[in-house]
């Protein structure tokens, strides 16, 4: 069997390559054409969507009220303590180091207002509790696996429910679940 091949090959070749340079420039023309407009609506004389900024307290003037931070009381639970800043700066304290004028504690103070100090407890037993049960249930169902040899349906099932274990898991022992779900009491 003889085959003829055509001596066209190289002039389709190039010919591709034209068109393809071809569709390359149009599709830049096209973006430069959009990134003129999207500039053209950041013109000055437009409104523009409101954005937040931050602005330090030296620059807007006002004085910082104070300082929020979670520690310990003297029953070792969580707290939330309240450190106001001092008027006197001279002394090298600036008020945020956690200590009251005694040294002993945390300075709470129920503002400028004259009412009488508050104190508050947090409290995060509830989301630990919760964490231990699905670390504890995660645990059984890694052991219902290994103990579930040769029952393949079982098995995908049992590897299923682990994998819901582990996502609930992994969005509940982080610092932002704890923090979301503490609960804080008055005192």
């Amino acid at each position: 069997m003889a085959m003829q091949v055509n001596g066209n090959y190289e002039h389709s070749r190039t010919d591709y390559a034209e068109r393809v340079k071809e569709q390359q420039a149009v599709w830049r023309a096209e973006k430069a054409k959009e990134a003129e407009k999207a500039t053209e609506e950041k013109k000055p004389g437009r409104l523009s969507e409101p954005q937040d900024e931050y602005i330090s307290s030296e620059r807007s003037g006002k004085k910082p009220t104070g300082l929020y931070r979670v520690g310990q009381d003297e029953n070792g639970s969580r707290k939330i303590f309240f450190d106001a800043p001092k008027a006197d700066h001279a002394n090298g304290k600036d008020g945020r180091s956690g200590e009251g004028a005694d040294g002993k504690g945390p300075k709470v103070s129920g503002g400028s207002q004259g009412k009488p100090a508050e104190k508050c407890v947090a409290n995060s037993d509830k989301v630990d509790r919760e964490i231990k049960k699905l670390k504890e249930k995660k645990q059984q169902l890694e052991q219902q696996i290994r103990s579930a040899s040769g029952d393949e349906k079982k098995i995908r099932e049992l590897e299923k429910k682990l994998a819901q274990v582990e996502n609930e898991l992994s969005q509940k022992d982080n610092d932002t679940y704890r923090r979301q779900n503490t609960s804080v009491i008055r005192i």
